[in-house]
């Protein structure tokens, strides 16, 4: 739950100025490379880690994660579905995933839900849901 409002948060998502402060999950940056905020409209994006950890390395090169996709859906106030697909040389990764944000006004603000279909086998669950849970903690200092 968001103490914000549907449109408030909607703008956000669809705003690539605000994609790069709320979007990237802890110790990552992002940069938008291309933005086109329409049905069928295409973004290129990269997640930057802001120090190299032992271990970890960038889906597209030792400390980025670079990806690009489209808008398959834009209900405003109430959801955006993205297909996104990741650059990268490791078949780990390869694969669209489709991400459907969902927004549902609630007593107080919006409960907004992020669903994630096939994600990549090279992402884990269990990084994946702390990337998830970090942008939403993101989003919501952004839009509070």
């Amino acid at each position: 739950m968001i103490k914000a409002s549907p449109s408030r948060i909607y703008e956000a998502l669809l705003d690539p100025a605000a994609i790069v402060r709320w979007r990237p999950p802890k110790g990552m940056t992002a940069e938008v490379h291309a933005f086109d905020a329409r049905p069928g409209g295409r973004f290129r994006m990269s997640f930057i880690y802001a120090e190299r950890r032992s271990g970890t390395r960038g889906k597209t090169s030792e400390d980025a994660d670079m990806f690009e996709g489209r808008f398959l859906e834009l209900v405003p106030d109430r959801r955006v579905v993205e297909l996104i697909e990741f650059q990268s040389d490791d078949p780990a990764f390869a694969g669209q995933m489709t991400v459907t944000t969902s927004l549902a006004p609630v007593a107080g603000g919006t409960e907004v839900t992020i669903t994630c279909a096939n994600v990549p086998p090279g992402i884990s669950a269990e990084d994946h849901a702390v990337g998830m849970a970090s942008t939403l903690a993101n989003l919501a200092t952004y839009t509070e």
